[in-house]
Formats: C-alpha cells, sequence, structure tokens
C-alpha cells in the first residue's frame, strides 16, 4: 500500500458546516475501507491547510478517485501527494 497526505482547504461551504467538519471524516471512513483504503490520521492544520488525512491506498487511481469524490461535496479543496516512507526513500536516494 502507498501513502498519501491528503491537504485540505475548507470551502466557503466548508465554513459555513464547519462543525460537522469531525462527522464528514467519520463518514469517509467505510467509504475508504470499500475502496480497500485506509485513513490512518487526520489532523487539523495552522496555517495554508485547514486539515489533513494521512492514508494508506494501494494505488494512485483509487487516491484520485477517492479525491474526486470528497471534492465533490463542495466543503473543501483538495491536493494530495506521494508519501514515501523512510526505507522507501532510501531505496530511492540509493538508486540515483
Amino acid at each position: 500500500m502507498a501513502t498519501y497526505l491528503m491537504l485540505f482547504r475548507f470551502t466557503p461551504k466548508g465554513f459555513e458546516h464547519i462543525k460537522e467538519s469531525p462527522a464528514r471524516i467519520e463518514a469517509l471512513k467505510p467509504q475508504f475501507r470499500k475502496a480497500n483504503a485506509e485513513i490512518k490520521a487526520s489532523y487539523g492544520l495552522m496555517g495554508q491547510y485547514d486539515t489533513a488525512l494521512v492514508v494508506e491506498a494501494p494505488n494512485d487511481e483509487t487516491i484520485a478517485r477517492l479525491s474526486m469524490m470528497i471534492g465533490q461535496a463542495g466543503n473543501v479543496t483538495c491536493e494530495t501527494h506521494r508519501a514515501f516512507g523512510e526505507e522507501e526513500f532510501r531505496r530511492i536516494v540509493s538508486a540515483v
């Protein structure tokens, strides 16, 4: 499974319904499991982004689909990054 960092910014609609944000994250968990993915951690952030999820998913297509599904609700915009664990990063660097 690959690891991804999903960074979110609330839209005006998302800010309007900010108190529902924790429930929306909980509602995502079974949807992610159905896609053979898992939310490993969630964070509220200060700064450029409002929230973040650390997710494991089988491939880029799955995480892209989940990202679009989340964005479709209109509460957040999403920026997703592939994250490489320490061992993965060591392998990549050693091949340079």
